[in-house]
């Protein structure tokens, strides 16, 4: 049958409207562009230093000793806490000092450094090379233990 071309054309009813397929749905990445992108901006950079942190702190990059008497050490951090110190290494007698800086993360090891104040001693450190954040202590001598050497 040929339409009139007098009648014009009737309007969508409910039925015709649900008959038409809804559009496809958009991918979740444009609908949470937002989230991603903020994921992005913070949580690589942040799993990337966690990441570093680790790798620098699992691995060490030479261990050692060291002879000679503590001559500062102090509980430091705004926000971590580490014991920092200053070994004096003298070799010779009436030369000048050399100063070696360290970082100690252990309590216990903290404690019996404390109580081998002005005695001479033996420190046992590994060094870790790399450690981005000085959350985890200011040196990259981290002693390990210590030993109280007889007079």
């Amino acid at each position: 049958m040929a339409r009139d071309p007098e009648i014009p054309e009737r309007e969508l009813n409910t039925e015709d409207v649900a008959a038409i397929a809804p559009p496809p749905k958009r991918g979740v990445a444009r609908r949470h562009w937002g989230k991603l992108t903020l994921l992005i901006l913070f949580g690589a950079p942040t799993l990337a230093l966690t990441i570093w942190s680790y790798a620098a702190l699992s691995f060490s990059y030479s261990k050692g000793n060291r002879v000679g008497n503590v001559m500062k050490f102090s509980r430091k951090g705004w926000v971590c806490k580490t014991w920092e110190g200053e070994l004096q290494v003298s070799s010779i007698p009436g030369s000048a000092p050399v100063v070696f800086p360290f970082t100690v993360r252990n309590d216990s090891v903290a404690t019996a450094i404390q109580g081998a104040m002005g005695r001479q001693v033996e420190l046992t450190y590994d060094e870790h090379k790399g450690v981005i954040l000085s959350c985890f202590g200011e040196t990259q001598h981290y002693v390990v233990g210590v030993k109280a050497l007889p007079k």
